[in-house]
This record gives structure tokens, sequence and C-alpha cells, in this order.
């Protein structure tokens, strides 16, 4: 089977938008011709794609296989246009990631800063995303890899556990809490808190504890985007906050922090790579998977395991 991208994407924006009529609209055609268009799709597949009804139209299961299909082609061939227009520019390379926001804010910029600087030709476009949506992504082709935290379906994608992430809560060393070891994290409801934006990764999965498992609604004291800044902001007192030990660890040589340890299970999140197929990543892609494991691995080899002194019970 032969197709033209150009039906491929009229059939993506069909099966999206629900309607025929819309779609041709949006893609400059009238009606009659996208209704063509799209008989030519199903004669070329050999089977019905669409249902065609009052409202609208519905997809049949050849039609949900067959976008699924269509748009990983799109993307492949979005990618190898782009891609072809680098290497004309002079670029050789172009690597999406999607990650959580503890990637994003705490340890991939130090990691990209040494990788970039490193392959000059290699451009990355990194995007911020939740935890439950990066598979999904890496899966369907809008990234090479994803980034993940905690117990997530992977979705059949290869997965390379390459870190631990540990949330730790934080406290100025006056607060109550500071002399403690350990908490559960529904001893702290009632505190004031230091928080991240609505729409970071973080600040939506402890929201999600808070209301879905404790049944209580916590609103911060103030919201910021940056773990230093929260940092600062809990070392002067101002609340309590929830933040990954690696970054308090880094943070509190120029302020004065205090971690304790939370009892909650989920307080230890597992971080895995996500890639369709190692074999088949650009070796760029490849020498930044081995870079992030080579970081760990060194990590730990030098790392004086606070976690451990943090493991005392209350």
């Amino acid at each position: 089977m032969q197709f033209d991208l150009t039906d491929l994407r009229l059939y993506v924006c069909v099966a999206e938008m629900c309607n025929l009529t819309r779609a041709a609209a949006k893609h400059n055609l009238s009606l009659a011709a996208a209704s063509t268009r799209i008989k030519a799709l199903e004669m070329q597949a050999g089977v019905l794609l669409l249902a065609r009804e009052a409202r609208g139209v519905r997809l049949l299961p050849a039609g949900e296989a067959f976008v699924h299909h269509a748009r990983l082609m799109l993307q492949q061939a979005d990618l190898l246009h782009a891609e072809m227009g680098e290497y004309g520019g002079g670029l050789r390379g172009h690597l999406r990631l999607l990650a959580n926001t503890t990637a994003v804010t705490d340890f991939l910029p130090e990691i990209l800063a040494d990788f970039l600087s490193d392959h000059p030709n290699v451009n990355v476009e990194l995007e911020e995303r939740a935890n439950a949506t990066i598979p999904r992504g890496v899966l369907e082709g809008r990234a090479d890899l994803g980034i993940i935290a905690g117990s997530i379906d992977t979705l059949g994608l290869v997965s390379i556990h390459f870190s631990t992430d540990r949330l730790v809560l934080v406290t100025s060393p006056s607060h109550r809490f500071a002399r403690r070891r350990s908490v559960n994290f529904a001893e702290t409801l009632e505190e004031d808190v230091v928080g991240m934006p609505e729409g970071s990764t973080l600040q939506a999965f402890l929201d999600q504890i808070t209301l879905r498992q404790l049944g209580h609604r916590q609103i911060p004291r103030i919201r910021l985007r940056s773990f230093e800044a929260m940092c600062r902001m809990i070392s002067s007192n101002v609340g309590v906050g929830v933040l990954p030990e690696s970054a308090v660890i880094r943070n509190r040589l120029a302020m004065p922090l205090t971690m304790v340890e939370l009892r909650d299970e989920w307080s230890v999140r597992e971080r895995h790579l996500l890639m369709r197929d190692r074999t088949t990543l650009p070796v760029y892609a490849q020498a930044l998977v081995e870079r992030l494991c080579r970081h760990y691995d060194a990590e730990h080899l030098r790392s004086e395991k606070p976690s451990q002194m943090l493991a005392a019970p209350a």
C-alpha cells in the first residue's frame, strides 16, 4: 500500500474532529473532494475506516488502528523533513525529550549542558509532561526519549532504570518537624506549604495524593517555579515543602534547610528512561542515554548516601 501524505493528514484530521465537513474546510477542500480522498484510502486499505452518521463520522475498529499508524507515518515524515533541513543548515541532529518536573528542573540542565557542549551540531527539544502522559508520547513518536518516575504503565516501551528519586519533607531548622527523623505526609496537611505551579508534574502528583487519597485540599502559601526558589522560601520559614532529595542536598550548602524522611511508600520513585527501540536510536541519542546512566553511576560512587541518615525511626 502506498499512501499519499496529504490524504493521511486529512484522515487524521477527520478522526480527531469526528466530522468530515469541518476537516475538509480546514484542509481547504470541498466536501466531495475530501470524501473522495477518504474513500480512496479505504480502497487502498481494503477495509472501511469510518462509519458515516447523521452528526459526523465514527471510527471503526480498523479506523482506530489506521489512525495510530497514520500519525506515526506523518511524524516520521515531518521528522525526516526537519532533519534534512537541519543537515542543510549545518545541524546534524535533533533530539526530542519528554520529562517530568524533577528531571526538567533538577538534574537535566546540568547533564544537557555538558551533552550539548560535547555535541555542538545537535539540538534538544525538551518538554515537561506529566509522568502518566510521557509513555504515550514516546510510543506515538512525538519524542525520541522519555524520563518518568514512579509506577507508570510504560506501554511495552524499552525501559532503563537509571536512578532513584526520593521525595523528602523540607523545613527550616527552626520548624517543629526539623527535630523529627521521619513523618507521615498526612501529618503535614495543616502546615503552610511552599509549592510549585499547578501545571508542574510534581505539584499535580502531590495534589492527587492530598485530595484523592487523604481527602484534603492543600493550597500552597506561595507557588514557585524552581527548587532553588522553593528552598529559599522554606529556609526563611515561610512554610514546608516536598522536594526531591537531590535538589535539597544541592541547595542546603547555600541556605539552612532540614530534610525529614517521608514514611509514605510513594515518596521513593524509580526513574526510568523510555524509548521505542534502543538499537534504532540516532548515535547522539544513544550518547545521551549513556551519559545519563554514567552520571548516576558516578553520583552513586561519590555519594555519602544521605538518604541513609534519614532512615532512622522517628
